[in-house]
């Protein structure tokens, strides 16, 4: 599963396999995506799994990325 940096409007694209889930906006979101894949995995658990790559930034991040 890959989670793509935040969007300038806030939320992450998340994929597997090259299919494109949705948006989460959170690691519950995520915990969700996964669950409908078949993986039942509790949110806590997310930020810390290794079937995850965190893209652009870490799992504390969802909101837009402010401009510079």
């Amino acid at each position: 599963m890959t989670v793509h940096p935040p969007s300038p409007t806030g939320g992450r694209r998340v994929r597997v396999n090259g299919e494109m889930l949705g948006v989460a906006h959170s690691v519950v979101d995520v915990a969700e995506f996964l669950r409908r894949a078949g993986l039942e995995m509790d949110p806590t658990e997310v930020t810390a799994s290794p079937w995850i790559d965190w893209r652009g930034a870490g799992p504390e991040h969802w909101d837009p990325e402010p401009n510079s």
